[in-house]
C-alpha cells in the first residue's frame, strides 16, 4: 500500500542529506504532523553490536520523566496480599492460573505484564505468547517482582521497557505529539541515557551505528549521532 499525498508533502521538506539535530527533529515532526490523533513520537535504532550473540543483547527499561502519554494496561499474574497490591494500584487484570488460561487462548489485550517470581514457573507455560511480543515479564526489567504494587505503578507511570531485534533494530517511544517540545526532549533524553547505560560489556566499536526519529504517521528524520552517543 502507497502512502497518502500528505505524508508525500512532508517527506519532501525532509533533507535527507542532514543529520538532524534532536531538537530540530522534534520540532519539524510536532510543526508538520497531519494525523488528526495524537501521534507517538519514536525512536528507531540501528545498533553496532551483533545479535547474534548472547552476550551482546541489549534489553533494559528506562522512566519517562514526562510519561508516554498513553493509559498502560499491566496484568499481573500473583495470587494472595501481592494480588489485591496490584488490583489497588490499578493493574486491569489479575489472577493466576485462569488469566494464564486466558493468555493461553491468545488474549493479549494489555501492554505490559508483571508476575511474583512464585507464578513464573507456571507463567512460563506461556512465553511463546508473551515473548514475540515484548510482554513476558522479566526481573531485568522489574516485572518479576514480590512488590506488585510499585510495578505496576512504575509501568502505568511511564517506565518503559526496549530490547534489540533479531536484526539488531530497537524502537523505543517517548512520548506524544501534543507533549511540549521540552518535555519531549527530556524524555528523549531519558531514552538515550538508558540505551547508552545497557551498552554489553562485550560490545567494541560503534555502538550506535544510526538513529532516526518518527511520528505515527510521519517520515523518518536521521538524527546526528553525536546527539545520542555517550
Amino acid at each position: 500500500m502507497g502512502r497518502g499525498k500528505k505524508y508525500a508533502a512532508i517527506s519532501e521538506k525532509v533533507d535527507r542529506e542532514t543529520n538532524y539535530e534532536l531538537h530540530s527533529a522534534i520540532s519539524f515532526l510536532k510543526e508538520n504532523a497531519t494525523a488528526n490523533f495524537d501521534e507517538t513520537i519514536e525512536f528507531a535504532f540501528r545498533m553496532g553490536v551483533d545479535p547474534s550473540k548472547s552476550d551482546q543483547a541489549i534489553r533494559s527499561t528506562v522512566a519517562l520523566p514526562h510519561g508516554t502519554g498513553k493509559d498502560v494496561r499491566v496484568i499481573v499474574f500473583a495470587t494472595g496480599d501481592a494480588a489485591d497490591a496490584a488490583r489497588d494500584a490499578g493493574a486491569v487484570e489479575v489472577g493466576f492460573e485462569e488469566l494464564i488460561k486466558k493468555v493461553q487462548d491468545g488474549w493479549t489485550n494489555f501492554d505490559a505484564a508483571v508476575a511474583t517470581p512464585d507464578a513464573m514457573k507456571e507463567v512460563r507455560k506461556v512465553a511463546r505468547v508473551l515473548g514475540p511480543r515484548g510482554l513476558m515479564p522479566n526481573p531485568k526489567t522489574g516485572t518479576v517482582s514480590e512488590d506488585t504494587a510499585s510495578a505496576v505503578t512504575q509501568l502505568k507511570a511511564g517506565r518503559v521497557e526496549f530490547r534489540m531485534d533479531r536484526n539488531g533494530n530497537i524502537a523505543v517511544p517517548f512520548g506524544k505529539r501534543s507533549f511540549e517540545e521540552t518535555a519531549l526532549l527530556e524524555n528523549a533524553q531519558a531514552v538515550v541515557d538508558a540505551l547508552n547505560g545497557a551498552r554489553p560489556a562485550s560490545a567494541k566499536g560503534t555502538y550506535i551505528k544510526r538513529c532516526t526519529v518518527s511520528s505515527t504517521m510521519g517520515p523518518g528524520l536521521r538524527v546526528a549521532l553525536k546527539e545520542v552517543s555517550a
